[in-house]
């Protein structure tokens, strides 16, 4: 399979643009020059600014695990590949730049349908090819026990099996690029070591296996967890159990939903100090129903549900989550405000940490992707405003 870490040179646009800006960590100006689609110069007044209202300037966001926005679904196979372009321009205008399609727990046929037409969608528009570096396909091989399996259908739940991966290669030109998977499954410990020896990721996730067997799965190359914290019983024994497994294991970076809802503030600031700098990443798991107007929708799988104006999905009449429905920028947003961390730092865990394990995106650095943001946020926003995004080099929001 070709490498999902190559970045795509194809929508570069060979004219130079500067965009000016904050910096988030010293509050400095930067000015940044773009030439070929790649950062050609950087350069940054360290003085802060008091009273500065020049936007902030960063890398632009990336999301690991995207299973829809704004009323487009990574997981309708029917739906045509200009759904999963909408997907991704939609994300371009809240400054997510990066968008890994989630493709979760179904029939074969079915993910081999969705993962053609993500390949659909980067043939028709190179700014799309830009975008999606690969894909995450979330399951079939995840507990099937209540809490832990989430809303993943049961009756899909399926060992794994190193002949479907491959037909999911076949159907996607080699794109899928992240897996995540219950190592509780006889057999795992070799299924991660075939994906990881052909440069596919594997991530701890809708598991409930044991801590011997979260560690056996690191040994075999097994190297992030998904969405920690969720995905799980609903009550545990106190140790040990195979959420402190992951937490404890500094081989697995911990992707965290930053929604307000899906982790409690002392959860996730807790498990952000545990895993440390560098081992910890945001991402949004958004739904279809992410970015969209505040009301009770019918859905296909999960019947009536009711989205809030502070952007909580939840079954009708239940106290019940039914999915992620904010942006990753606005979990970035969250997070900040809390006051625990720096807006550099909470930028850092949406940027340059997830975009390690996309081939180097993220920074903001000469040679880099030009995939920039120009926002505004002052703590207590619900949301960065973005003003100007560039991808790949060209602007996309002005």
């Amino acid at each position: 399979m070709s490498s999902p870490d190559a970045l795509d040179p194809s929508p570069v646009d060979p004219s130079t643009v500067e965009l000016s800006g904050r910096d988030p960590a010293t509050g400095g100006r930067l000015t940044v020059a773009v030439r070929d689609g790649v950062v050609a110069e950087v350069h940054l007044d360290s003085a802060d600014r008091p009273g500065d209202e020049t936007p902030w300037l960063s890398p632009g966001l990336i999301d690991l695990q995207v299973n829809g926005y704004a009323g487009f679904d990574a997981n309708d196979p029917t739906a045509g590949p200009e759904v999963i372009g909408a997907l991704v321009r939609s994300l371009f205008a809240v400054g997510v730049t990066t968008v890994v399609p989630t493709v979760v727990t179904a029939s074969e046929e079915h993910i081999l349908g969705c993962l053609r037409q993500v390949v659909r969608a980067r043939a028709d528009d190179p700014l799309v090819r830009h975008a999606i570096p690969f894909v995450h396909v979330e399951g079939p091989h995840l507990s099937e026990e209540d809490g832990p399996r989430g809303v993943h259908a049961r009756d899909q739940v399926r060992p794994p099996d190193a002949a479907e991966f491959e037909r999911w290669q076949q159907a996607s030109e080699g794109l899928v690029g992240l897996v995540t998977m219950s190592p509780h499954f006889p057999g795992s410990t070799a299924y991660i070591a075939q994906l990881v020896s052909h440069g596919v990721r594997v991530a701890v996730g809708h598991t409930h296996a044991t801590p011997e067997q979260i560690h056996a799965a690191a040994d075999a190359g097994a190297t992030l967890s998904t969405h920690l914290g969720n995905g799980a019983h609903a009550v545990l024994p106190r140790h040990p159990n195979y959420v402190w497994a992951q937490l404890a294991d500094d081989r697995l970076s911990a992707g965290l939903i930053a929604d307000g809802h899906h982790l409690p503030t002392d959860t996730l600031v807790a498990m952000l100090a545990a895993k440390g700098a560098g081992r910890a990443f945001l991402v949004s798991d958004a739904t279809t129903l992410a970015g969209s107007p505040p009301g009770v929708y019918e859905t296909p799988v999960g019947g009536s549900v009711e989205l809030s104006a502070d952007g909580r999905l939840s079954h009708v009449g239940t106290p019940y989550l039914a999915g992620a429905a904010r942006s990753l920028t606005e979990g970035v947003a969250h997070l900040a405000g809390l006051g625990r961390h720096s807006l550099a730092d909470v930028l850092a865990l949406a940027s340059a940490v997830p975009g390690r394990i996309c081939g180097g995106r993220g920074r903001l650095e000469v040679g880099a992707p030009a995939d920039l943001v120009a926002f505004r946020w002052v703590a207590g926003d619900p949301t960065l405003t973005m003003e100007r995004v560039l991808v790949g080099g060209r602007t996309v929001l002005r």
